[in-house]
């Protein structure tokens, strides 16, 4: 990560909202509106920090159907640990994902169709 990702990274980690996000997601896969509720957040600010940890890879999305026949998506967290360190002046920042074994995406992804 260059410098300006690891601050980056470090500013959305440090939001509340983001947290509260990575929290509920990492017990249960949830949908934007039970985060809102969880989170005690409004839909714009649920679905910015989704984006934002879209971006850093920290959640991933999958689509539910409804028994009526709609799409939604629900979130699970992928942010295993972060760890910073500082070495000879500089900060290093190092992320672990969770990892999805390819048995249990293929499932997934058929169930989805």
């Amino acid at each position: 990560m260059t410098d300006d990702e690891d601050a980056e990274l470090l500013g959305l980690l440090d939001d509340e909202y983001a947290r509260a996000i990575l929290i509920e997601t990492s017990k249960e896969p949830m949908s934007a509106d039970v985060l809102t509720e969880r989170c005690d957040a409004s839909p714009p600010t649920v679905y910015r920090r989704i984006d934002r940890l879209d971006e850093h890879d920290l959640v991933e999305a999958e689509q539910e159907l409804d028994p009526d026949g709609n799409h939604y998506k629900i979130y699970r967290a992928r942010l295993e640990r972060v760890a910073v360190e500082l070495d000879d002046g500089e900060f290093d920042v190092s992320v672990q994902r969770t990892e999805e074994d390819a048995a249990d995406r293929f499932t997934r992804l058929y169930e989805e169709l």
